[in-house]
C-alpha cells in the first residue's frame, strides 16, 4: 500500500528533500504559523524537528521550538521567529525533510511522492499515462492517471496490490496494472 506523504515535492534522489506540508497563515501574534500538512495523520509532520522551508527558491533549515494539532491542521512556533511580521515572511513556504529522516518502508510499500510521474502501463502493453496524483479515499489509495489523449483525461485506478497494480519499479519508472477502462 503506498504510504503518504501525499504531495508531490521536490524529489527524485535521496539526497533532494520531501515536501511534507506548506505554512498556510498565521495563528496569533507571537510567531506561531499554521500549516497545512501533507502527512497522515496531520500531526504526524511534527514528529520533525528540523525542516527546510522554500522560501524564494532555496531551501534553508528550521527548527521546530513547538507545536500541535489544532482543527485540521497544525500550528507551529518556529526557533527564532518571534513575532507575527517574521512569521508572515514564511507564509506559502514548502515545509520538506531530509529524505534519509524518512521512515523506512517494508517491501511493497510506497511513499506517494515517489509515485507521482511514474508512467502506468497495462498488462498487455499499452501505455495509460502517467500518475498525475493519488487520493486516499478511504477503503484504499487510488492513482489518478492522466492519460495521454487529446482531452487529457484522467483514470482512477485502485491502489490494490496483486489485484489492479501487478508491480512497481520505482528504478524503471513504471506501475503496471490490470485495470479496464471506457
Amino acid at each position: 500500500m503506498a504510504q503518504q506523504p501525499r504531495k508531490p515535492g521536490p524529489s527524485g534522489t535521496n539526497a533532494e528533500p520531501v515536501v511534507l506540508g506548506r505554512i498556510a497563515g498565521l495563528y496569533g501574534v507571537r510567531g506561531w504559523v499554521r500549516v497545512i500538512s501533507y502527512t497522515e495523520p496531520v500531526e504526524a509532520l511534527l514528529e520533525y524537528r528540523d525542516w527546510l522551508l522554500n522560501t524564494q527558491g532555496a531551501w534553508r533549515s528550521k527548527a521546530v521550538a513547538e507545536g500541535r494539532k489544532h482543527g485540521k491542521a497544525v500550528v507551529v512556533r518556529l526557533a527564532d521567529v518571534e513575532d507575527r511580521d517574521a512569521a508572515a515572511e514564511l507564509l506559502g513556504a514548502d515545509i520538506a525533510v531530509a529524505r534519509q529522516e524518512m521512515p523506512s518502508l517494508e517491501p511493497g510499500e510506497y511513499y506517494w511522492v515517489d509515485l507521482e510521474g511514474l508512467e502506468v502501463r497495462h498488462r498487455d502493453g499499452r501505455i495509460l499515462g502517467r500518475v498525475a496524483r493519488m487520493l486516499a479515499t478511504g477503503a484504499n489509495d487510488v492513482i489518478v492517471v492522466r492519460r495521454n489523449d487529446e482531452q487529457n483525461r484522467e483514470l482512477l485506478i485502485p491502489f490494490v496490490p496483486d489485484m489492479y497494480v501487478l508491480s512497481v519499479d520505482l528504478a524503471a519508472g513504471v506501475i503496471d496494472v490490470d485495470w479496464e477502462w471506457d
